[in-house]
């Protein structure tokens, strides 16, 4: 995977962190050295997160295909709740001091707007959800 995405390049633990860190995540320099040197073969969701950054691809790419086949079913059943009316909304519950995280808000928000075109209620395109007056 370094050398696909750093082709050329030789990366060191530092360099790969510093990125990590660029792009908004926290990997220690050493717990990537370990990474590919083997010593660790079952990273926590938090590192694969932070992976998925360094590498500039979704986290989900690190994981079992099962786990990534399950989590794709989920979301489908969750959609086909919703279009069939078995699901008529979305609460948060447990939610920590910063809400919402940025993709299940915007996942949210494009149900709203999918909501509002099937019944023809005039769309916002977003811009009320941002605090945007709607024209």
């Amino acid at each position: 995977m370094v050398e696909k995405t750093f082709p050329g390049q030789k990366i060191s633990g530092r360099v790969f962190a510093d990125l990590v860190k660029e792009r908004g995540g926290s990997l220690s320099h050493s717990y990537f050295s370990n990474i590919l040197a083997g010593k660790v073969t079952q990273p926590s969701e938090d590192i694969l997160k932070a992976l998925g950054l360094g590498f500039g691809v979704d986290w989900r790419f690190f994981k079992d295909e099962s786990e990534v086949v399950d989590d794709v079913v989920a979301g489908l059943q969750f959609l086909a709740k919703r279009r069939t009316g078995e699901i008529s909304g979305v609460a948060g519950r447990g939610l920590d001091q910063d809400g919402l995280p940025p993709e299940l808000l915007q996942f949210a928000l494009s149900l709203l707007e999918d909501a509002r075109s099937r019944e023809g209620t005039p769309g916002t395109n977003g811009a009320a959800a941002h605090g945007a007056p709607e024209k």
